[in-house]
């Protein structure tokens, strides 16, 4: 049985819930191993909505067992209040469906408020972080200060813990000029919540290899997007932790030989939340178009997406980077109805032609994207669930990316609803 990654191959935002949603039925166990809360995934199933930040997609699956890894960082208070959301809608969560990595590490209070002061004080150079203390939360990790999910299991160790870390913290809050951390009141906070997390906590990479070993499939749930890297990413503006497919293996304690196919999910154009580089952005009644039918606004945030055409040499980037053996492309839909399309083939600085993103800031800030113009279609895609259901000229714009970005098209979506969904090549059957 194959074992699928599926990651984002733009900024994020590309549809991978509902993709998630699709495979996680074919799934045995979903596992998310990156990221944190400031992730967000829509799922759309019959007449109800699913809007998940850190829980795996593959949760509202009552026979799919979900984890996360220990490549997540975990606000406990944001994963209490989504389980209450979703029992609230009838999805029972209990440590039998849902396992969390001992060895994953905490999200406190103390990181989201040093999140907001830090974006609040670098004013018009802000980075446009979700302010959820996702990127502070792994600075504690590196700097190896963390709190992890197994301390909350003792007490005398988790006080020696709170110490160390607030000798750092209430360091840079006293240079903010903001009050210092109570080690009391956090502790007694941790503590409160302890019996609850502690109830969903184990060795999520023994679990995994011996699903692994009894053929079981899995499905590694990526967040954010291949462009939002720390490494690979449009940096400094992008997430604090790796979103490639590699992060598979490191954020979930499973050998890469486990991963047998990675599917990039791609949007049909480009979006981007927050602040960066965005060569194809369309801030015009062109983008104001596209944004307002594909419904461009954060799933966690609310935040409205900035729009633009689908860049390809952005996308063959993350193909490469991300090893995506092949694309599942969405919201083709959207495209509706534009006469003209247009595709970035290239980009250029000046005279200099670039067939890659530039690693420099400046360089992303000035490259000027170069088009290929695509004759679009009057016709709707909307709901199609054949390549016979489409215009001839969007299967023409589909193949047309398929070369531009050297990797395949294996599923093609084409509205929010699951089974709106052309499959060209099943990834567990790879």
């Amino acid at each position: 049985m194959a074992n699928v990654v599926v990651v984002g191959s733009q900024w994020g935002d590309e549809g991978k819930g509902k993709i998630v949603d699709w495979l996680s039925e074919r799934a045995d166990v979903v596992v998310r191993f990156q990221g944190g809360h400031n992730a967000g995934h829509t799922l759309v199933i019959g007449d109800q909505v699913y809007k998940l930040s850190l829980l795996p997609s593959g949760i509202v699956r009552p026979g799919t067992l979900s984890m996360i890894g220990n490549g997540v960082v975990i606000d406990p208070w944001a994963l209490l209040a989504e389980i209450d959301e979703l029992s609230a809608k009838g999805i029972e969560v209990t440590p039998r469906r849902l396992n969390i990595a001992a060895n994953a590490c905490l999200i406190l209070p103390l990181h989201r408020e040093l999140d907001q002061l830090r974006e609040a004080a670098r004013g018009k150079a802000r980075i446009g972080t979700t302010g959820r203390g996702i990127g502070p939360a792994y600075e504690d990790k590196v700097a190896r200060r963390s709190i992890r999910v197994c301390d909350l299991a003792d007490k005398a160790a988790l006080e020696d813990k709170i110490d160390q870390l607030l000798l750092h913290h209430n360091a840079l809050r006293r240079g903010l000029g903001t009050d210092e951390i109570d080690a009391k009141a956090l502790l007694d906070d941790l503590l409160e919540i302890a019996p609850k997390i502690g109830a969903f906590a184990g060795n999520v990479w023994r679990r995994l290899s011996a699903l692994r070993r009894a053929g079981k499939r899995i499905l590694f749930e990526g967040a954010q997007g291949a462009m939002l890297d720390i490494d690979h990413g449009t940096y400094p503006f992008v997430t604090s932790s790796n979103t490639v497919a590699a992060q598979a293996a490191v954020g979930s304690g499973i050998g890469p030989g486990a991963i047998n196919y990675v599917l990039g999910i791609t949007k049909a154009y480009t979006t981007r939340v927050g602040e960066g580089p965005f060569p194809t952005e369309q801030d015009n009644e062109i983008g104001k178009h596209i944004g307002e039918r594909g419904r461009e606004f954060g799933t966690v945030t609310g935040r409205k997406r900035r729009c633009g055409w689908f860049d390809a040499v952005m996308v063959r980037q993350a193909v490469q980077v991300a090893g995506i053996d092949g694309i599942a492309l969405t919201k083709l839909d959207v495209l509706d109805q534009i006469e003209t399309l247009e595709v970035c083939i290239g980009y250029k600085i000046g005279n200099k032609s670039f067939d890659y993103f530039p690693a420099s800031g400046w360089s992303m800030n000035h490259v000027e994207p170069v088009y290929e113009t695509i004759e679009g279609w009057s016709e709707s895609t909307a709901g199609a669930r054949s390549w016979a259901d489409l215009p001839a000229n969007a299967i023409k714009y589909v193949r047309r990316i398929e070369e531009l970005i050297e990797a395949p098209v294996a599923m093609l979506s084409t509205s929010p609803e699951r089974d709106d969904t052309i499959l060209v090549r099943d990834p567990f059957e790879d």
